[in-house]
């Protein structure tokens, strides 16, 4: 007997466990929907754990009663090595946009051009969060992807299991669950999550983020699901990307969509309502512009969509941006405050930034205490001396920018702003060059060195995983770097004295420098960090001379007669290319085992895309469209992103729109997706 006189219950058999397992899954997924999803509890926190930890006790109990859909498996996972990719189920289109009244009035013109119906507009807030896509088979979650470049994302299916509002099995209840659905929803922090998760992070000692958007991105792609699971998120959805199979009548209007969402157990904003003229839409972004302050949640506009679906198919889409939608933003928010400093940044190519050190201030939920002033022209301009009050803004609500000087009459002002004459970092004279001012000490100056080495490990140039800004400082401070090509010599020992880092994390970035050091030509010149030089133009370079000797070697003419290199950029390769300080770095990551290799497809001598230039449009089948592009260059050709006169092929996939006509306007051929595909050499499809 147990104290209190009461009978110790009998284990359950196999059986009986299965069966009480299901009852509790189904009245803890019961529980979590009224919780956090319609915000309307009927049961203590106590009575939730209570029934939580009989389902932990069965489940640990008898391990192979476990389902994909208990909530048990919303918290867990092992600590993965990365984030592999997926191909969404239908493209993740971004919005058109602009924070005009006219633009919005402008896109309600186009639409009532378009269609002789009448027109009605659902109109959502413009959640500003982190777009993710789920997928469910036969009622259960089975992928979860962020957006990415909008037909291909990051797998992040362990993390976003972690988010309660994310239904785990679909509810049928009032709605049959499909063969497949995939829906759109926008992964959000809310506000008081953010201001606690800063707070925890400060106490810590470690880097907080920008704002809720920041958190919420940086929280879901961490490597280990259960720090993601520490950070409360939650997530709205407010679109039916794909479904196939069993469901009711397809609907007729985005406003029945979004009762099919609610009835499977997604959380849909409250704030959605219709509009029937453009007015009433305005009235409802001003509205939502005077409520702003008071959500809990980060909002930067509204989107007006059309309603009837049959009407969005009419207009169709862009490339880029549905025809049928238009995201209305709110004026970037501004505040006053005062200069305190104006110091001086010094970048990666030795570019000095003035940037106004501000009395912290908070702009629409995020703390401000910085802004750039870009350059020397920008501080005359605006005139702005230490001291003074200030208007500034996050443009897009994101990067801080000093608008005006506020006049303060009577007030006596501080010393007007000069540029340096020295590097205030390594003291070399500094070199004027238009509105620009440079330190021209290269890799021997440390401000430069340290961002220098983190462009280096960026995953367009080395692609050293683990080494990021942090780690970099980090190995600066402790003197085991005085140089770039000193990561190439890091070893785990040296990591492990470093916070931080344990015996697992410092042999990893190990391997992922060993991995590093054979590097392809277009990387490798990318990752040196030549002004000008974006990984596209170090594509053209590699692909023109084929090795790093012939680019060394070459002369600025040569330089100048290489596709897409002008003179300007021809001249910065080669002043950077022919310094000491660039021959010396070179020599050292050889002599530390880097090895270069010619790029991809060099050795197809006379390749029928050598110099042509191709643009893609709409959407293909057999391949994804960045895979395409990738394929071009690496055969020789370039792409581009606009269709102009010195453009030679638009190939045209599902969808194209205003490309292919501007390639018919100036008589550029367009190409099927077969017919490109049949341009390629044997054994490149």
């Amino acid at each position: 007997m147990t104290r209190g006189g009461r009978k110790p219950a009998a284990k359950p058999d196999r059986k009986g466990a299965r069966r009480r397992a299901a009852e509790l899954r189904e009245t803890i997924h019961h529980h979590d929907h009224r919780y956090y999803v319609l915000d309307r509890p009927e049961i203590s926190d106590a009575e939730y754990d209570r029934l939580y930890r009989e389902l932990v006790e069965l489940e640990t109990a008898f391990p192979n009663i476990i389902t994909l859909d208990s909530p048990t498996q919303r918290v867990g996972g092992q600590l993965r090595e990365g984030f592999s990719e997926v191909e969404h189920t239908a493209r993740m289109l971004s919005l058109d946009s602009g924070d005009a009244e006219d633009d919005l009035r402008r896109f309600d013109a186009r639409v009532r051009t378009a269609l002789e119906d009448s027109i009605e507009y659902v109109i959502e807030p413009k959640l500003d969060g982190l777009s993710i896509e789920l997928v469910y088979e036969n009622g259960l979650l089975a992928r979860a992807s962020t957006r990415g470049d909008g037909r291909v994302g990051e797998d992040v299916t362990p993390n976003v299991r972690t988010i309660r509002a994310v239904p785990l099995a679909l509810r049928t209840d009032a709605r049959a669950a499909p063969n497949l659905l995939s829906i759109r929803g926008e992964a959000i922090m809310l506000i008081p999550e953010f201001e606690r998760l800063n707070a925890s992070l400060t106490q810590e000692d470690k880097p907080v983020f920008a704002n809720p958007r920041n958190a919420a991105a940086g929280s879901l792609r961490q490597l280990d699901p259960k720090i993601t699971a520490q950070r409360p998120l939650d997530l709205f959805a407010y679109d039916v990307m794909t479904v196939d199979g069993q469901t009711p009548a397809t609907p007729a209007t985005h406003w029945e969509m979004l009762d099919g969402l609610r009835d499977w157990g997604f959380k849909v904003n409250p704030l959605i309502g219709l509009a029937t003229t453009v007015d009433e839409a305005v009235e409802f972004h001003h509205e939502l512009e005077r409520r702003r302050d008071d959500l809990d949640y980060e909002i930067d506009g509204i989107v007006a969509k059309l309603n009837d679906l049959a009407g969005r198919e009419t207009l169709g889409a862009t490339a880029h941006h549905p025809r049928w939608a238009f995201a209305y933003k709110f004026e970037p928010r501004r505040e006053v405050s005062e200069i305190l400093d104006i110091v001086i940044q010094v970048g990666r190519t030795g570019k000095l930034t003035p940037v106004a050190l501000l009395r912290p201030v908070d702009v629409g939920g995020v703390t401000v205490a910085r802004a750039s002033l870009h350059n020397r022209e920008d501080v005359e301009r605006k005139d702005v001396r230490k001291g003074d009050k200030v208007r500034i803004q996050r443009a897009g609500d994101v990067i801080p920018q000093v608008i005006e000087r506020i006049e303060q009459p009577g007030v006596r002002r501080g010393k007007r702003f000069e540029m340096p004459a020295r590097c205030p970092v390594c003291g070399t004279p500094v070199v004027r060059e238009g509105p620009l001012d440079f330190c021209t000490n290269g890799l021997a100056c440390p401000a430069q060195l340290k961002r220098r080495t983190q462009h280096f490990a960026s995953r367009e140039a080395l692609d050293i995983r683990g080494l990021g800004k942090r780690t970099v400082v980090q190995l600066l401070e402790a003197g085991l770097i005085k140089s770039v090509a000193d990561i190439l010599s890091l070893q785990a020992d040296d990591l492990i004295k470093l916070e931080g880092f344990a015996e697992l994390s410092a042999r990893n970035l190990v391997e992922g420098i060993e991995r590093a050091k054979e590097v392809e030509l277009p990387r490798f010149l990318y990752a040196l960090g030549i002004p000008e030089v974006g990984t596209q133009t170090a594509r053209d370079l590699a692909r023109h001379f084929g090795t790093l000797e012939a680019v060394l070697g070459a002369a600025q003419p040569e330089l100048e007669s290489v596709p897409g290199v002008g003179p300007k950029v021809a001249l910065a390769v080669h002043e950077f290319l022919h310094s000491p300080s660039t021959g010396s770095i070179i020599s050292e990551l050889q002599d530390r085992g880097l090895k270069i290799k010619a790029p991809a497809g060099s050795e197809v001598e006379e390749s029928s895309l050598a110099g042509l230039t191709f643009v893609f449009t709409g959407g293909l089948d057999s391949v994804t469209r960045s895979d395409a592009q990738e394929l071009v260059r690496s055969l020789g050709g370039r792409t581009a992103s606009s269709v102009s006169p010195k453009t030679d092929y638009v190939v045209a996939g599902s969808d194209p729109g205003s490309k292919r006509d501007r390639a018919r306007e100036l008589g550029v051929k367009i190409l099927s997706e077969q017919e490109f595909l049949d341009m390629l050499p044997q054994g490149t499809r």
